[in-house]
C-alpha cells in the first residue's frame, strides 16, 4: 500500500466525519493516537472534548442548545490496563466492559452494529491500541451497513502486530460529503507518523475543513515506560 499525505487528504476532503489514526513514531519510542470529530448540524457543532481519568468525553458546550444526545455525547477513549480503547461511540464502554470480562477486540464489537441514523447508517470505527513488554500492536475496526442497507452489518477488523516505526493507519466514517452519506471504503489508508505529538496535532487542526471541525485529540503513549502525553484541542473555547 502507498502512503499517502495525511495533510492533503484532509485537506481535499470536506467532510470524513469522524476519523481514527493509530500508528508508532518515528524514532519508534512512542504508540500514537488521535480522534477527531466533525459536525454540519448545530447539534453536533455543539461539542468540546473534555479529559475524564485516563481517557475522554464529549461534551455539550452549550447545554442550552442540546437536543438529541444519544449519538454524540459519550466517552470516545477508555484505558483498560495496557489497553487504550478509542472509538466514535458509545461503544467505547462495550468494549471496555467485555474485554474486562476476557472477550476480545472483535467479540466485543460482535455485539453492536452501525449507528441507526437513517439514512446515512453512520459506520462505528473502533481502535485498540496494547502495549506488552515493549511491543505495540494495534488493531482497527468498522461496522458498516451494506451499501446502506440497514439490514445486514459488514464488519471488518484489521490487525497490526509489531508495527513499524514512523507508520500509522486512519480510519473514518465517511467517503466524502453527500445526502446520504457515503460510508468508508476499503483498508485503513498508511500514513505517516511524527515523533513530535506538536507536529502531528497542528497539521491534523489545520488541514480539517474549517467549517465543519468540531474537536480534535492527540496522545502519545511511552512504550517502555506506559507514560503518555495529551494534547486536545477544541473549535468551541
Amino acid at each position: 500500500m502507498e502512503m499517502i499525505s495525511l495533510a492533503q487528504e484532509l485537506r481535499e476532503n470536506s467532510y470524513p466525519g469522524r476519523g481514527i489514526i493509530l500508528g508508532r513514531s518515528e524514532d519508534g519510542t512512542k504508540a500514537a493516537a488521535a480522534y477527531f470529530i466533525m459536525g454540519r448540524s448545530e447539534n453536533s457543532r455543539n461539542r468540546i472534548f473534555v479529559e475524564e481519568g485516563e481517557g475522554i468525553r464529549t461534551q455539550a458546550f452549550d447545554p442550552s442548545k442540546l437536543t438529541d444526545p444519544s449519538l454524540i455525547i459519550y466517552a470516545p477513549v477508555r484505558v483498560l490496563g495496557n489497553k487504550t480503547i478509542v472509538t466514535n461511540g458509545d461503544q467505547t464502554d462495550t468494549v471496555y466492559e467485555c474485554m474486562g470480562k476476557g472477550m476480545t477486540f472483535e467479540e466485543s464489537l460482535r455485539t453492536r452494529e452501525f449507528e441507526p441514523d437513517a439514512p446515512n447508517y453512520t459506520p462505528r470505527i473502533s481502535g485498540l491500541m496494547e502495549i506488552e513488554n515493549g511491543v505495540y500492536s494495534y488493531s482497527l475496526s468498522i461496522l458498516k451497513s451494506n451499501h446502506g442497507d440497514p439490514g445486514s452489518c459488514n464488519r471488518y477488523t484489521f490487525s497490526y502486530e509489531n508495527c513499524i516505526p514512523g507508520e500509522g493507519r486512519f480510519i473514518h466514517t465517511y467517503q466524502r460529503d453527500g445526502n446520504p452519506l457515503p460510508s468508508f471504503e476499503g483498508e485503513p489508508k498508511l500514513i505517516a507518523v511524527p515523533n513530535d505529538i506538536e507536529k502531528l496535532t497542528n497539521m491534523l487542526w489545520m488541514n480539517l475543513n474549517e467549517e465543519n471541525k468540531v474537536s480534535l485529540f492527540v496522545r502519545y503513549i511511552d512504550i517502555a515506560s506506559g507514560t503518555y502525553e495529551t494534547r486536545i484541542v477544541n473549535k468551541n473555547q
